[in-house]
Parts: C-alpha cells; sequence; structure tokens
C-alpha cells in the first residue's frame, strides 16, 4: 500500500510477475513429491522376484559361490532359512554358469587336492591326500543319482606288503543321505557298490557297507544272499508276470462285465534253478537183418598131410621114440581107405554201428511250474424303466465262458497243475469321495496375478490421487488471478469516494485514469514495489 498526500491506493501486481517466495516453495516441494512418487512406483513395479538358487551351502561353497555372483553383477539376498536368492529370471542360467566353474563343490575334494602339493611333503602325506581325493571323487559320483542328496566315503586302504599271505584286504563304508521319500531299492545299491569296488583296487564286494542315514544297512553279503535270501531280481520278475496275467484276464473280461466289475489276482510259481542235463543212450543188440555192417575181415588156411610126409612138431620133441603102437576098438569098414589128415582155419572180424543218443538239456531259468488265478466278477447291474438300479447274479452259462476265456488267456495247462476259480458275487464299493474343486480365486496362478494387477493398481491409484488432490488444485490455485483490490482516494483531494471494481479490466483502467490526473501517485507505488515496502 502506498500513501502519499493523504491518497491511500491498492493496484494488484501485473500479470507474469513472479510468485511470492511461500508459494513458490510449495510448488516446487510439490512437484518433487509428485517426482519421487513416480519414481517409487516405477522402481516398486521393477523389483525382481527372487528365487532360491541353492538351499544349503557350506560356508566355503557359499563364499565362492557369492564371489561369483558379484563378479557377475547378480543381485543375491539371503533368506531366513539361510538359501541363497537371486532373481528368478537369472536362476537357471547361474546354476548352469556356476557348474560350468564346477561350483558348489558340496563340500568334498576331489582329486583337485593333488594339484596343490607342495614340494617336500612326505610319502605318508601324499597317501592321506590320494585317499582323501579318491573318497570325494566316489562321494561326486554317488551323489549323481537322482534319489541322493549327500554322500560320504571312508576308504580303509591296506599298505602294500612284499608277503601275498599277509596282505590285507581294502574296505569301504559308504554313508547315503536320501532325499525325504526316497528309497533305494536292490539293484541301486548293488550299482553302488560295484561303482566302489570296481574304482578301488583289490577291493571285493563283500567288503562294502551301504548306510542311509537312518542307520539301515542297505548291502547285505552276496553269498548269504545266494544261499537263502531272494533274489530281488527274480521277485521282479515274478512280480512282472503276475502283473501281466492280471491285466490280460481283466482287458478280455471288461468288455463283457463292464469297467470296474472285476478283479484278478495271479499267483506264478516259477522254478529259478538252473539245471543242465547231458546224457547218452545206447539201444539193445539189434537183429542181424537191421544191423549195419561198418567193417568186415575173413582169413581161411587149409593145410593137408599125406602117407609119410613129414611131421610132427620140429625141434627136440620130434626126435623122441615112437611110441607103443595101439589097435583101435573098431576098425574101419573094409574097402574104405583112412583119409589122410588135414587142418582148416577160418577167422572172420565184423565190425557194426553202435546205435547210441547224446542229449544235452539245460532248462530255462524262471520257468513256470504252476499257476493259480482267481476272479471275482460283479453282478449284473441293470436300471428298469422306474430308473431304480437292480444287481442280478450271472448265469452258470455265463459263468462257464468267463472261465474258458481265462483258462485261453493263462494258457492253463493241467498237467501242470494250474488252477483257475471264478465266483460271481456283489462288489461293496463305497462311495468315491468327492473332492471339492479350488475355486478359481484360491488357485496359485489366479492368486500371483491378483497379486501382480493389486500393485499396478495400487500404484496408479497413488498416482490418480496426487494428480487429482494434490497436483491439480495447487495449479488451479497457482492459475487463478488474485482478486481485483479495491482503490481509495483521500476525500480531501477527492471527496469521499470508495469504489469497488469487479474486475482486472476495470481496476486497471481505473489506475490509469489515477496515473493521469496525479503522476506522482503511481510514482511512488511503483518505488514501493522496488524498495519492497508494497505487499
Amino acid at each position: 500500500m502506498a500513501e502519499m498526500s493523504g491518497q491511500s491506493i491498492a493496484v494488484p501486481a501485473p500479470r507474469g510477475f513472479p510468485l511470492p517466495g511461500s508459494r513458490h516453495i510449495a510448488f516446487m516441494l510439490t512437484v518433487a513429491s509428485l517426482i519421487a512418487v513416480l519414481v517409487a512406483g516405477w522402481l516398486w513395479s521393477q523389483a525382481p522376484d527372487y528365487r532360491v538358487l541353492y538351499g544349503n551351502l557350506s560356508d566355503r561353497d557359499g563364499g565362492t559361490v557369492i564371489a561369483a555372483l558379484q563378479q557377475m553383477n547378480v543381485p543375491y539376498k539371503f533368506a531366513d532359512g539361510g538359501a541363497l536368492m537371486i532373481p528368478a529370471g537369472q536362476v537357471h542360467e547361474m546354476r548352469l554358469r556356476l557348474a560350468a566353474q564346477g561350483l558348489p563343490k558340496g563340500g568334498l575334494v576331489g582329486f583337485e587336492l593333488m594339484e596343490s602339493q607342495k614340494f617336500g611333503v612326505s610319502q605318508f602325506a601324499e597317501q592321506i591326500n590320494y585317499q582323501r581325493a579318491l573318497e570325494g571323487e566316489l562321494a561326486r559320483s554317488i551323489q549323481s543319482l537322482s534319489a541322493v542328496q549327500n554322500a560320504r566315503v571312508h576308504l580303509a586302504l591296506s599298505k602294500p606288503s612284499a608277503f601275498l599271505r599277509e596282505q590285507p584286504k581294502p574296505s569301504a563304508s559308504v554313508l547315503l543321505n536320501l532325499y525325504p521319500g526316497r528309497t533305494l531299492d536292490g539293484t541301486q545299491v548293488s550299482a553302488v557298490v560295484h561303482l566302489v569296488t570296481n574304482s578301488v583296487p583289490d577291493l571285493q564286494g563283500r567288503n562294502v557297507s551301504v548306510v542311509d542315514q537312518n542307520g539301515n544297512l542297505l548291502s547285505t553279503d552276496p553269498a548269504v544272499g545266494a544261499r537263502g535270501a531272494a533274489d530281488p531280481n527274480q521277485l521282479k520278475y515274478r512280480q512282472e508276470i503276475e502283473r501281466s496275467f492280471n491285466s490280460r484276464i481283466e482287458a478280455i473280461l471288461t468288455p463283457l462285465t463292464g469297467p470296474n466289475n472285476v478283479r484278478a489276482q495271479v499267483t506264478a510259481d516259477l522254478d529259478f534253478s538252473e539245471m543242465e542235463h547231458a546224457e547218452e543212450i545206447y539201444k539193445p543188440n539189434q537183429t542181424a537183418e537191421s544191423a549195419v555192417i561198418r567193417s568186415q575181415q575173413t582169413s581161411e588156411a587149409l593145410t593137408a598131410n599125406g602117407t609119410g610126409a613129414a611131421g610132427g612138431v620140429p625141434g627136440a620133441l620130434s626126435n623122441q621114440p615112437p611110441a607103443t603102437p595101439t589097435a583101435p576098438i573098431a576098425a574101419p569098414a573094409a574097402g574104405i581107405a583112412a583119409a589122410a589128415p588135414a587142418n582148416t582155419r577160418k577167422d572172420a572180424t565184423i565190425n557194426y554201428e553202435v546205435d547210441k543218443t547224446i542229449r544235452h538239456t539245460r532248462q530255462e531259468i524262471g520257468r513256470i511250474k504252476r499257476i493259480a488265478v482267481a476272479v471275482v466278477v460283479n453282478y449284473r447291474r441293470q436300471v428298469n424303466k422306474e430308473g431304480k438300479a437292480t444287481s442280478t447274479p450271472l448265469k452258470e452259462e455265463e459263468l462257464a465262458k468267463i472261465t474258458s476265456l481265462v483258462k485261453e488267456v493263462m494258457g492253463y495247462n493241467k498237467e501242470r497243475g494250474d488252477t483257475v476259480s471264478v465266483m460271481n458275487s456283489a462288489f461293496n464299493v463305497s462311495e468315491p469321495e468327492k473332492i471339492p474343486e479350488v475355486p478359481l480365486w484360491k488357485q496359485p496362478d489366479t492368486i500371483e496375478l491378483a497379486k501382480m494387477t493389486g500393485k499396478n493398481l495400487l500404484i496408479a491409484a497413488v498416482l490418480l490421487f496426487v494428480v487429482l488432490r494434490v497436483l491439480r488444485p495447487l495449479l488451479k490455485t497457482l492459475a487463478t488471478p488474485p482478486a481485483a483490490p479495491a482503490l481509495t482516494h483521500d476525500p480531501h483531494a477527492q471527496g469521499t469516494q470508495q469504489p469497488q471494481f469487479g474486475s482486472y479490466e476495470q481496476s486497471v483502467d481505473h489506475a490509469k485514469q489515477i496515473a493521469r490526473g496525479d503522476p506522482r501517485i503511481v510514482a511512488n507505488v511503483v518505488k514501493d514495489w522496488v524498495s519492497g515496502n508494497g505487499r
């Protein structure tokens, strides 16, 4: 307000004049707050979703993995349980890249221990390091099994000796920590034993013990198993045979009885004994007509002795005096001359073919000795015209057909001792429990989508509130011109006059009139504005 010569006048600041200090500061704070809200909302929306990279890490592996993540500029954080977490989009890539670097090592030291050997180390220390490296490599190999979470291997290696009889055999112990709900069957345990025995020289399978985290002995002595315990492979083969017969019987009877109306159980008696039989059979002597001559040799010699011919045995016996002659009791017939004595010799050798049969028989392992089949068929279910369901037993002819089908499917052999039992009875089946369907709003995908949508809507709501409730009123206030002030004049100079102007244009016109009438008043007002005394 400028006062001069008893007159006072209040003239509004012209348009384009700078804002007062307090309103300028408020405007700057509002704009800064809006920018801060926008940046915070954008950062919140862009915040990554962290997932578990590794759950259980040893201190040594944890430090190595963190150093690798820092080198690759990958953000990480730790969960409450100690799990190492990184952004979800980089989990699989980081696992592959860390695996290429051999991380994590799981706290096991392999043959890389031999790379850090110091010069001048003793032979005993070298042997210990080699044993540690071998144990670590075996544990890593065993941990590659899907059911094994962690593994520890302890080797008891013997020292070499010059006396073979005093050479002790090595032994090994394997401790397996299995995943929850996982087990190892006999075949897998045997595979672990073979893996260890084939990695250590002179190590035999009976000297390897495999134990799980609950203290259960998984490995058994092969000799004991051969004497009495059943072979897991034989049990598995028997179960496969029985399961095959069950499925085949139910598959052929289901079209006749309807689904879920037949149950079959098969018991197979198998022979796993390994037998080899060799025999050589000779038939009795055959007749001459049916005999087959392989070779024949005949020789004949005839020698005749005349009167006065020399005879006798050559040598000293022939020089003896003749014996006393004797007369025969019966004289030869008259007129018949006595025939001269003769020697005849005939030899014949005949070789016949020998009829024999050589048979070599080896029985198959797992031969079926006997099969017993039990089949239960449900009553026939019928629905009458009123919609009421009734159950009626099957007829004898139908049961006979079912029995015949079962015999054909199983390969019935009466001489083998197979049995078939078919029974017709009503099934006592309870109604299946109805599992309530998970509503859409409880499904994990829906929950995740709702979280993302809610976060985006919250950001939009905050921005909308700032724009409508803070920024818009402020801009509206700044854009609205101030109300026109009233101009007053001194009653001694120009009379009592207190006009009020309703618009800015009217105030400007009135100020121009005053300036024309008394320029000193305008000069004083401008002087007060420049000096800062004006409002």
